[in-house]
């Protein structure tokens, strides 16, 4: 069949023979998805048994609620990502920092601080390298805003993340912290570290029919809301990972990988109240003021709530 025939056919499926109220908006995906999918099987000779096959596949990824992993996995929220930069940019919006995919593993709800939070329950602190990491959540004026909303998240040592991972206390590695008068924010917490898909999930079967691996850097998730403010999703990378360029998730970003430093003088050590040396990062957050011709910032999406 010809790409007309079909989209003659598909328009007959869905729009023609609709007999009720009809929801304009998803009519049209509708027919644009359905129309896509069946071009596709029949310029690649998609066979019945591959479509079920296909299909069965989405149905175990879901009962697996590993849509959200496969959906970086294959690029569709970098791409949603670039859509929302270059529709900023058509609204005159430049030089904040980049945004950069939430993931699946957030959770509302963290406990609230003022300045400053510890994310870390304790139970890995002999393990990792204590980390430091600050900075001033500021404007298009570099003006610094007081009470901007820091929510920030990240993995444990073995890759996962608390609520998800039963085997961590509630809200561990998790906290939301609002700026103090000047606009700061500081958290202690660990370097984190990279993680994988679960090896014998959905995604991870996918990708090994792809020739790719599933590994992320290690890296910290933050959301940074202010009253007035452009929603900023963002992530920062650690410095040095194996796959800070070669992330699965292709989440990676120039302007997301600050320095990290080791301090092993002994008076800023002792002064921290610690008797190792630890790590440092500083990280503004630079934020756009809201204005009606920018898209949303806010992705209405489900997420975990505890």
């Amino acid at each position: 069949m010809t790409h007309n025939e079909i989209d003659t056919l598909v328009k007959s499926w869905i729009i023609d023979s609709a007999t009720g109220p009809v929801n304009p908006r998803v009519q049209q995906i509708v027919t644009g998805l359905v129309g896509a999918l069946c071009k596709t099987i029949e310029d690649l000779d998609i066979s019945s048994s591959e479509f079920w096959s296909g299909l069965e596949y989405l149905r175990e990824a879901g009962v697996r609620n590993e849509l959200g992993l496969l959906a970086p996995g294959l690029g569709l929220e970098r791409f949603l990502d670039i859509r929302a930069d270059e529709a900023e940019a058509r609204a005159g919006l430049a030089g904040g920092t980049p945004r950069t995919i939430e993931g699946p593993l957030y959770v509302a709800g963290a406990p609230e601080s003022v300045g400053f939070a510890r994310l870390d329950d304790g139970t890995e602190a002999d393990r990792a390298e204590v980390l430091f990491m600050q900075g001033t959540v500021r404007d298009e004026q570099g003006k610094p805003l007081a009470n901007a909303k820091v929510e920030v998240w990240h993995c444990n040592l073995m890759g996962g993340y608390s609520y998800f991972d039963k085997t961590q206390s509630p809200f561990n590695l998790r906290r939301t912290i609002f700026t103090d008068a000047e606009g700061r924010y500081q958290f202690r917490s660990f370097l984190p570290v990279g993680y994988s898909c679960p090896p014998q999930g959905t995604t991870q079967r996918l990708l090994d029919q792809l020739g790719r691996h599933g590994n992320r850097p290690a890296h910290i998730h933050f959301f940074v809301t202010a009253e007035g403010q452009r929603k900023l999703t963002t992530q920062i990378n650690i410095e040095g990972d194996k796959y800070l360029w070669d992330d699965f998730a292709f989440a990676s970003r120039e302007g997301l990988v600050p320095a990290v430093r080791h301090i092993t003088d002994a008076a800023a050590i002792s002064a921290k109240g610690l008797d190792k040396p630890y790590a440092e990062i500083d990280f503004d957050f630079n934020l756009y003021a809201e204005r009606a011709a920018a898209p949303a910032a806010e992705v209405t999406r489900i997420r975990a709530a505890a």
